[in-house]
């Protein structure tokens, strides 16, 4: 191409400016211009353009507000590039060159990968996961200390004029990128650059009248899932709360539906009444069940899997609910993402430890729709840290429904948000495994999440990078537990409803997340797994399954044994309410089950209303009768629990602080602090009382009526015990914080 003049370019309907429409790459240096030399005018008319080589051109900044939609690469090397910020018109850019750049900073980089919202390359390496962490996560973080920061000192002008708004504003801004600290020091400028940008939204938010959100989202079509951005959690989480509204105690109990009985692979007598042969047809999904009978040891075999939407249950302790509007009175706001409002419990000062609620969550409604109360959340976990780290994360995965959430529990911010379409997730488990980087880097590691329910397949998902990078097939039926081995991370166990528990090396995964997984051994069991536990001294040898017909042990260990990778029980477990047992009662579903310390373990009955704590060494040293391979377990104590025929309330431990929670179908949590931890140290009698009993938050919206106990599902516990999450049958997460005694 010939060198092309300003004069022809610029004639109307010159040929000269139709062929300038068509380019679709350009390299100045080789036509013997500069950018500098060119027209805005000129430049805007290069709609076709997609890729542009401005390398050597001494450029100090692009021309503000170029707009060229089709503009896929930009080559900007060795040019003497100061501002940045003047890139952002160019929306559609992937790949970006800025090398031998010498006033292009850390922080620059940064604000490239926030202001060009499709690139993905620059300088030639793959940004993707550090662009969505600094679009997503590191800006939820500056928002949230933003919005904390405005609750604490700043308050709207009364009356709102210009000149009191605008002194507000520089005051607010000033204030906010002197005080809010995020990231290294090496990214300062870019912190309290997007520090301002933020607090100017901010500010506009509250004067200025709130517009509908989107509510279109991303599919990935090959995982048949999506991954929300921490951005669209805000639209699609908060803002739907905002118009939460909670009935009344009675009305409330009367109209939620029960889940369409054929939906869910979790229905099972023990939480429907059982029904007799006349009453074998399908149910309606809004029929109110009534509270269920105590099925026999025969019925609950027969039935359809384990979980069912709960039903609702008469309270027995309405008179303690009302002595509480008191309080409730006094209850301050939460956090913005549910405005709900909790009833604080007071903290005797003989108390091991003081747990105050914190937030109260809904971001696993089906359709974002905030008058979703049916969903159900069944299992939440904290991310574990490596050792060398010290201490233990605010972060905790929770599932439910078609969704799989990650928390940060002390901003009460839903960091990831993971869909899948059809998809009723029933159980997950966090691990870490290596991740190679290619190109002779050494492995780093890797934390990831695998979860799974209904569909029968575990996803395999790196939350940090927001991927979720496969999936594999592990049965034909639902998936009711998962659990991998803490001290080997690639040996992941499954257990579903074809009575079979699976253990499969997943192995680790490359820099492009190709992963292979291989069975290693499948364990025959007689009834649905509900929980998977691993001696903590002989995690690769022994595992321990709570069934909904009894507790087994089996042997994992590989080696000369590896060619059988079908195993039968090593021994079954037995307890003392089994003498109880008659055609009313049957005691043998295990619906708790966690180690407590390296010898004792808590389990928990079905309708029994007490805890076990018993000897897993003193238990397993016994030898099994011949005929039945059963083990009496060497109880220690019984710990009082509630009364209830509500079944799949699983307890949790913090070995580290010593203490065991179980919530029950009233939303109380049950907590032990066991402190005598010696052998031989606990004398049979009289149940435990409880070291406390934390009552349900009672959370509200102003002006609204309480929503009152659910049942809790699933606990779980960070290993400091700064944190304790509750999952609800209301589709509801509670975040309790710990806070030091006076």
């Amino acid at each position: 191409m010939e060198k092309i003049t300003e004069k022809l370019l610029l004639e109307k309907g010159s040929p000269q400016t139709k062929q300038l429409e068509q380019i679709k790459t350009l390299n100045l240096s080789k036509l013997g211009l500069k950018v500098q030399d060119l027209p805005v005018k000129l430049l805007s008319r290069l709609q076709s353009l997609e890729r542009w080589d401005l390398s050597g051109n001494g450029l100090q900044e692009l021309p503000k507000n170029l707009k060229l939609p089709a503009l896929r690469y930009l080559d900007l090397s060795d040019n003497q590039m100061e501002d940045v910020t003047t890139l952002e018109s160019l929306s559609s850019l992937e790949e970006l060159k800025t090398e031998d750049n010498l006033y292009i900073t850390v922080s620059d980089n940064y604000k490239l990968m926030v202001l060009l919202p499709n690139l993905r390359i620059h300088n030639g390496k793959d940004i993707g996961a550090n662009a969505l962490h600094l679009r997503g996560v590191y800006s939820e973080v500056l928002r949230t200390r933003i919005i904390a920061l405005w609750e604490k000192s700043f308050t709207l002008p009364d009356p709102m004029t210009a000149e009191k708004m605008s002194t507000l504003e520089t005051n607010f801004v000033n204030t906010a990128r002197q005080q809010i600290k995020f990231g290294p020091s090496s990214v300062t400028d870019f912190t309290k650059w997007k520090v301002e940008i933020l607090a100017k939204e901010f500010l506009r938010s509250l004067t200025e009248p709130k517009t509908e959100p989107e509510s279109s989202e991303s599919t990935d079509k090959k995982e048949n899932c999506e991954i929300s951005t921490p951005t669209k959690r805000k639209n699609t989480t908060s803002e739907m709360d905002t118009n939460i509204s909670l009935m009344p105690r009675k009305r409330l109990r009367a109209d939620l539906p029960v889940s369409p009985a054929g939906d869910s692979p979790r229905k099972s007598s023990l939480r429907l009444k059982p029904l007799t042969q006349a009453d074998t047809v399908r149910m309606s999904p809004r029929k109110t069940v009534q509270p269920p009978s105590t099925p026999t040891r025969g019925q609950t075999r027969a039935e359809t899997p384990r979980r069912a939407s709960k039903v609702p249950q008469t309270t027995e302790d309405g008179a303690q609910i009302k002595q509480k509007e008191d309080v409730n009175k006094k209850a301050t706001k939460l956090q913005r993402d549910t405005d709900m409002l909790p009833t604080l419990q007071s903290c005797s000062k003989t108390q091991p430890l003081c747990l105050k609620p914190l937030h109260v969550l809904q971001c696993h409604s089906k359709q974002d729709n905030s008058e979703d109360f049916s969903t159900q959340l069944w299992a939440c976990a904290f991310q574990p840290l490596p050792d060398s780290t010290g201490g233990g994360s605010r972060l905790v995965a929770t599932c439910g429904g078609d969704s799989l959430c990650v928390i940060d529990c002390e901003t009460g911010m839903v960091m990831k948000k993971y869909k899948v379409h059809g998809e009723e997730f029933f159980s997950l488990s966090w691990s870490t495994v290596m991740m190679s980087r290619g190109g002779g880097a050494s492995a780093q590691h890797c934390s990831i999440l695998a979860a799974g329910g209904k569909r029968g397949l575990v996803k395999l998902i790196h939350p940090r990078n927001n991927v979720a990078y496969g999936e594999f097939r592990a049965s034909r039926k639902a998936l009711s537990v998962l659990r991998f081995n803490h001290h080997q991370g690639n040996f992941l166990f499954t257990g579903s409803y074809d009575n079979k528990i699976v253990m499969w090396d997943i192995g680790g995964v490359d820099s492009q997340y190709n992963f292979k997984v291989v069975q290693l051994l499948v364990l025959e069991i007689s009834a649905t797994p509900l929980h998977i536990c691993l001696a903590p001294t002989s995690p690769s040898t022994q595992v321990l399954t709570a069934c909904e017909d009894g507790l087994y042990c089996f042997n994992t260990q590989l080696g000369t044994n590896n060619s059988t990778k079908s195993r039968s029980k090593e021994m079954e477990i037995t307890f003392p309410i089994y003498k109880k047992e008659d055609k009313d009662h049957d005691y043998h579903t295990v619906d708790g089950l966690s180690f407590l310390t390296d010898d004792i373990v808590a389990s928990k009955n079905y309708m029994h209303g007490s805890i076990y704590l018993w000897s897993w060494s003193r238990t397993k040293a016994q030898r099994p009768d011949k005929k039945s391979m059963t083990v009496c377990a060497v109880v220690l104590a019984e710990l009082q629990w509630t009364n209830t025929e509500i079944p799949y309330l699983a307890l949790n431990t913090c070995p580290g602080q010593a203490y065991i929670v179980c919530g029950d179908d009233k939303g109380r949590l049950w907590t032990y602090h066991v402190t005598k931890l010696q052998k031989n140290s606990f004398q049979m009698g009289k149940p435990i009382l409880p070291t406390e009993v934390l009552e349900w938050p009672m959370p509200v919206r102003k002006g609204l009526s309480q929503v009152e106990g659910p049942s809790i599902n699933s606990v779980a516990m960070d290993p400091e015990l700064r944190y304790l999450v509750a999952l609800s049958d209301k589709n509801m997460v509670i975040v309790w914080k710990r806070e030091e005694s006076s």
